[in-house]
């Protein structure tokens, strides 16, 4: 068995077409092909379904896939550890972070690169349980999710950044309820933006309203954060959204903020798989992404002096 061999099925399961897992290899369709076989033979166990214009893995076919994403990622950590010893520290590191906390980047890809000058960053947004299945399939080093969601005794291990807050927010044009606060109801009146049902932040809301036994008027629905931050600056309608996913407020437009009660206060956090063994570069992500201090966090404009404490404005 070759570790190629195992290269080749993970991209095979990635693109799910012979062709395209080949052209990522870099290798023909019937070395790759081939490759499949022969390990197919060597473990005496059918791994691809083969049928006309479907592909997919038998389930021997997804254990042998596991194992070979586990096989691979610790060769990587390996070449890596050894990497870090040299004198110009770097690597890579892959990090899945959800919609509402993507304001959050810049920050936390300035303390990384600060502690790993050479260290090279590839940052996902994705939903909740998209992150969770890249961290189990080795796609993702690092995620930032809702930990209120993990499975428990799961395969992950968390570390919690800060207690998040979801507000009511309008741009000039909404006449909004209360001062200060408001409640769900008042809130449900409104017409609103939202970010869609995928996104646990949205999975939270609807609790939300749930909860006060109301129905909300959702006049628009996206996964993406800047639709509704465009939403907001036009004054067509209003939101509801973690205070670290509110709109930077570089444009000088005006917005109105409530507080909701009762306050829903989800704790987010950073998460990866539980290994028996850890790399030096992924101990020291860790030790740096674990140590930012976001619990007074409004938004991320001011990044730099983040530890200001904004929420009392509200």
């Amino acid at each position: 068995m070759f570790l190629r061999q195992l290269t080749y099925l993970v991209a095979l399961d990635r693109f799910r077409h012979f062709s395209r897992a080949a052209e990522h290899c870099g290798v023909s369709q019937p070395a790759l092909s081939a490759a499949i076989r022969q390990l197919e033979h060597e473990l005496g166990v059918t791994i691809v379904r083969r049928r006309q214009r479907v592909l997919g893995l038998t389930p021997e076919g997804e254990r042998v896939l596991a194992w070979a994403r586990q096989s691979l990622a610790a060769l990587d950590g390996l070449r890596q550890d050894a990497g870090f010893a040299h004198e110009e520290a770097g690597g890579s590191l892959a990090i899945g972070i959800m919609p509402p906390a993507q304001q959050l980047a810049p920050l936390l890809m300035e303390s990384l690169r600060a502690a790993i000058p050479a260290l090279h960053l590839e940052l996902t947004v994705a939903a909740h349980g998209d992150i969770l299945r890249g961290l189990s399939e080795q796609r993702f080093g690092l995620g930032i999710v809702y930990l209120d969601q993990l499975p428990a005794g799961g395969p992950f291990e968390a570390h919690e950044l800060y207690v998040e807050q979801h507000v009511l927010v309008g741009g000039p044009g909404i006449v909004m309820p209360g001062r200060v606060r408001c409640s769900w109801g008042d809130a449900a009146g409104l017409p609103l933006c939202l970010l869609d049902r995928s996104m646990r932040s949205r999975q939270i809301v609807d609790r939300g309203f749930a909860e006060a036994g109301v129905v909300p008027d959702v006049r628009f629905e996206t996964n993406a954060l800047d639709l509704l931050h465009a939403e907001l600056r036009a004054g067509r309608l209003a939101s509801i959204l973690p205070v670290a996913a509110l709109p930077p407020r570089t444009d000088g437009t005006p917005l109105q903020i409530r507080r909701l009660d009762p306050s829903l206060t989800p704790a987010v956090g950073l998460v990866r798989v539980r290994q028996p063994m850890t790399s030096a570069l992924m101990a020291r992500c860790w030790h740096v992404a674990s140590g930012l201090v976001l619990t007074d966090v409004l938004t991320m404009e001011e990044r730099r002096s983040f530890l200001k404490k904004r929420t009392k404005k509200l």
